[in-house]
């Protein structure tokens, strides 16, 4: 990876929430990552780890607390002009994870997809919107007789085709993709994961792709990294982490994906993680995921674990590795 061309530097990013007068929910805290050209980077953990707020903050639906994102060698956080903002939404889109909720009910699936395509290409005639929708929808796997349907018609795996469709109308050439499968049936799943790797190659597209399922995860990403209660645990290639994975979140979180094979099912060691993910509000001192680690030790309650990288392009944040 180190000889293609960085997309998307993550840097130091903060995303901290106020609640009430006084406690402070740090939801994504000292994040930093790169993101390579052509790639698929996954952002895997439980819910409620902050991977979903990292990538609304990353699209600036959210406004970092402090951090730098840095895209095609630009500090997006830096306060744009509505024209670069506009511009870096054309270069930057979001498919969102719950396709019933994302799809405005009111619209149809012409009026949808084409919103975008009037904002970012209002030279375009009526005619050629249209005709440019139609292309979208036979390339996520629908027709043109769709156009006219709104979403209520459609089934899940449906909705999120056109939700792709909508992030492609206007020819981006990074997407990020918050758990676009959570709410599909297994069955869909995979299909429309398919459907992301087939537009990747066609469109050289660049993904973020988050989600909870490190199963699914694996057919669709070049590398991994895993967070933990706003913090990342572990980043690597993608064969690498499911081969060796070192942190011992990410060992449990391994352990916990059923084997098809009966025999080594019933013979494989399962890492069993005991108590409750700790309040974001009031996290544990030292190492976040002590509290739960069958491996702690004392050092892990003192002394945040350093960001390292023990083997190459493996990094990981643990004192096992110091």
């Amino acid at each position: 990876m180190r000889d293609k061309v960085k997309l998307l530097e993550v840097k130091s990013l903060k995303k901290h929430f106020g609640i009430g007068k006084r406690q402070v929910l740090k939801a994504v805290d000292d994040v930093s990552f790169d993101i390579y050209k052509g790639e698929t980077l996954g952002l895997v953990g439980e819910s409620g780890c902050g991977k979903s707020t990292a990538g609304r903050t990353i699209n600036h639906l959210y406004d970092a607390t402090s951090g730098q994102v840095i895209y095609n060698g630009e500090d997006i956080l830096v306060k744009k002009s509505a024209r670069e903002i506009k511009e870096l939404k054309k270069k930057m889109q979001m498919i969102f994870q719950d396709p019933y909720s994302s799809l405005d009910p009111r619209m149809t699936v012409l009026e949808i997809i084409s919103e975008g395509i009037s904002n970012h290409d209002s030279h375009l005639k009526k005619e050629e919107k249209r005709a440019k929708v139609h292309d979208l929808l036979e390339l996520v796997g629908l027709n043109k007789k769709h156009a006219n349907r709104y979403p209520h018609e459609f089934s899940g795996g449906q909705r999120q085709r056109i939700g792709i469709a909508r992030a492609l109308a206007v020819e981006p050439e990074f997407i990020i993709a918050d758990e676009p499968i959570a709410a599909l049936d297994v069955s869909i799943q995979a299909q429309i994961v398919n459907l992301l790797k087939e537009l990747q190659v066609d469109k050289g597209l660049t993904y973020l792709f988050i989600a909870h399922d490190l199963s699914m995860v694996k057919h669709i990403s070049d590398r991994i990294a895993v967070m933990y209660l706003g913090n990342l645990v572990e980043l690597a290639d993608s064969e690498e982490l499911y081969d060796d994975p070192l942190h011992p979140y990410t060992q449990a979180l391994l352990s916990a994906i059923p084997v098809p094979n009966p025999e080594i099912e019933r013979s494989r060691e399962r890492v069993i993680l005991t108590g409750d993910v700790p309040d974001p509000v009031n996290p544990p001192s030292g190492c976040r995921f002590r509290t739960r680690c069958p491996m702690a030790k004392a050092i892990c309650a003192e002394v945040k674990p350093e960001w390292q990288e023990v083997k190459p392009n493996h990094f990981v944040a643990c004192h096992l590795y110091n």
